[in-house]
């Protein structure tokens, strides 16, 4: 039987990475839905679903004041 498992310092940097993208959606400009739907993906299938938010995800806009 095949076991894949991340453990030691690949999983806590795994685990920063997971943490950072559902901060980033939490953050995003998109609707109440669509980041409670990316942040589901993200808990229950943090493997392909760090993945597919990278590739899909919630785009991060911001609005500057004048000037800036």
């Amino acid at each position: 039987m095949i076991e894949l498992s991340v453990t030691g310092l690949l999983g806590i940097v795994w685990l920063a990475i997971v943490i950072w993208a559902i901060i980033r959606t939490a953050e995003s400009t998109a609707g109440p839905l669509s980041k409670f739907l990316w942040i589901l993906i993200l808990l229950f299938f943090p493997c392909l679903g760090l993945l597919i938010w990278l590739l899909l995800g919630p785009s991060r806009r911001y609005d500057y004041p004048l000037g800036g």
